[in-house]
């Protein structure tokens, strides 16, 4: 079996920035073990599966080295980039999830691509872990919760920037991840992801948890049009755009190499 194989560098439009993740285009569904031994090997923060349903239509499933994760932006985003380059007649791409319904994404001005992701607010209604608290070198003013990560407030970018984190504390806050964030100074709110349990150490741009950034951030700064950046050592930049229920987040991509899978 060959399979065509694309790597994609999100959320940057620089080469050895923003987020790498691995693409791969189906035919049909390979064996779930086979895709998380393809993940593993690759040892990107993500593999994306794509498979295509209608001519604009795609399933999309996607497995960090680790195990397969319910929802990511930085590859979802790679996977667009690549069909929209494959396929320049199509100007808005839906895709189907296992675990968060319908996506979309959307060919955008200068280059960018804007994806359709629902909005996932953190709350308040929660008691904070002591591994949490104790996990960070930096206390935060606040500590928020979604479905997918904790989020830790700071009252300013520094402290992001600074913060040091024991990953083997923060893993054992399984099945949640751990975000901080913070207002930004050239960028309306910075961040840094930490995913121990379910993907590495610190994911050097993370899409889907804009999806909770962007309302906590739109509410606090009363707009809905905000500019983010991913403070981690490769960085990373997102346009976001609360509307009601969804969010809009939008990034540019760069195809870093294209190959051959043998198996």
């Amino acid at each position: 079996m060959n399979l065509k194989i694309h790597q994609v560098d999100s959320f940057t439009q620089d080469l050895f920035k923003g987020n790498p993740a691995a693409v791969l285009l189906l035919e049909s569904w390979l064996e779930d073990e086979l895709m998380q031994n393809i993940a593993r090997e690759n040892n990107l923060s993500e593999t994306a599966f794509v498979l295509r349903i209608e001519p604009d239509e795609y399933m999309i499933r996607w497995f960090s080295p680790l195990c397969e994760i319910d929802f990511c932006g930085h590859a979802t985003l790679a996977a667009a980039h690549v069909l929209f380059q494959q396929h320049p007649e199509l100007s808005k791409i839906g895709f189907s999830t296992l675990q968060v319904g319908e996506l979309s994404a959307q060919r955008g001005e200068q280059g960018l691509i804007a994806m359709d992701f629902p909005s996932y607010p953190p709350v308040l209604d929660f008691e904070t872990p002591a591994a949490l608290l104790d996990g960070l070198s930096i206390a935060p003013i606040e500590v928020r919760r979604n479905q997918q990560a904790y989020f830790v407030i700071y009252s300013q970018q520094a402290q992001v920037e600074q913060l040091e984190v024991d990953l083997a504390l923060l893993k054992t806050l399984t099945p949640y991840d751990v975000v901080a964030t913070a207002p930004g100074i050239e960028y309306d709110f910075v961040s840094r992801y930490f995913w121990p349990a379910n993907g590495g150490g610190e994911d050097p741009v993370t899409g889907s948890i804009h999806s909770g950034l962007a309302p906590y951030w739109s509410k606090r700064l009363a707009k809905t049009t905000l500019l983010a950046y991913q403070a981690s050592s490769r960085g990373g930049i997102l346009h976001c755009q609360v509307q009601g229920s969804r969010v809009c987040v939008a990034g540019h991509a760069k195809t870093y190499l294209e190959g051959q899978l043998f198996l």
